[in-house]
């Protein structure tokens, strides 16, 4: 993608791959924390040094380990809405995992899943309970991969946990787990803006993930599995409900990630271009999920960018869905200091 993207550190670039379960990044600065400065290590720094599953021995817990790296790879081969079997059509569009979390789950602010095991189970202000690492996995299969849940008990929900275990070796609960998320780059001043953003698109993103966002797929129509580029909206990609699907998500991931080859340490598309791209994408149709209303029953505890109702803070949506987020902010601070009996700072 964005293949004809310039190098220039404010360079215009493209938009990005996306949809899927848990997955990707590497070694080096807080979880979730802004990019380091370039120089930083070359190699270590950006893709975690995880044992190869491949050169595990070939006994039932290094072939589970292994397959829970293919479903990641190569999700729709194995359990997307064209297997043969019916009964393990978990997901319901044609991305893989690894469109979202990349290589596998192992490069820097790409959405990694390394040392995540030792953080479950958490609560999670979505459910309003705590939930398990399965719990999550679901998460993403029904919303990335629009799909439905695996059973607990299943070979596949087995196998992606023992890849998520795998990756998490070596975390022990309470340390640390550097370049988690997507990174946090500064955020505008003023909305985000999907008109800027679709002459972004249109100038380096279009030849690759198309004129309307399909992407490309492998193989011929008829025998096509999953995508060489995969799609950013449309039918077959990830829905309203996804982490992808909000704004401060998909700018900081294409920021840090985009057009490919770029990283946290060389990235080439500018804040304000990754701000504006990603307006333009999540601006556009998807599918929708239903029960949407029923996320985050704290509204306080909504993230400011989830483009969707209900909120307790008095903004339209459509600042929710573009920003400018600091006016939010502040209003759902003053909210809870008056929930908890306090003043606002």
């Amino acid at each position: 993608m964005g293949r004809h993207a310039t190098r220039r550190p404010s360079a215009t670039a493209t938009v990005v791959a996306l949809a899927a379960v848990l997955v990707a990044a590497a070694v080096a600065g807080p979880a979730g924390a802004r990019a380091e400065t370039p120089t930083a290590p070359a190699l270590p720094d950006r893709v975690l040094g995880a044992p190869d599953p491949g050169a595990l021995a070939d006994d039932e817990a290094g072939r589970l380990v292994r397959r829970g790296r293919d479903l990641v790879t190569a999700t729709y081969a194995h359990i997307g809405p064209a297997v043969a079997d019916p009964a393990r059509r978990y997901a319901g569009n044609n991305l893989a995992c690894g469109n979202c979390h990349l290589h596998a789950g192992t490069k820097k602010f790409g959405l990694p899943i390394y040392g995540l095991l030792a953080l479950f189970p958490q609560y999670s202000a979505r459910a309003g309970a705590e939930i398990t690492i399965e719990d999550r996995i679901d998460g993403c299969m029904t919303r990335s991969m629009n799909g439905r849940p695996l059973p607990a008990d299943s070979p596949e929900m087995r196998a992606f946990v023992a890849y998520v275990r795998h990756l998490s070796d070596g975390y022990p609960p309470g340390r640390p787990v550097s370049g988690l998320g997507t990174g946090a780059m500064p955020e505008l001043d003023r909305a985000a803006d999907p008109e800027r953003g679709r002459a972004l698109y249109a100038r380096a993103c279009l030849d690759c993930h198309g004129r309307d966002g399909e992407g490309i797929r492998r193989g011929l129509p008829t025998t096509a599995l999953g995508y060489m580029v995969p799609p950013l909206w449309g039918p077959d990609s990830f829905n309203d409900g996804a982490g992808m699907a909000r704004l401060i998500t998909a700018a900081n991931f294409l920021h840090f990630n985009m057009p490919h080859g770029t990283d946290y340490l060389d990235p080439r598309l500018s804040v304000e271009e990754a701000w504006d791209l990603a307006a333009f994408m999540v601006s556009q149709p998807r599918p929708q999920r239903a029960g949407l209303d029923k996320d985050f029953p704290d509204l306080l505890a909504k993230p400011v960018d989830t483009p969707y109702g209900p909120y307790a803070d008095g903004f339209p949506e459509r600042q929710h869905k573009y920003g400018p987020f600091a006016p939010i902010r502040a209003e759902i601070a003053r909210l809870r200091a008056a929930r908890a009996g306090g003043s606002p700072r």
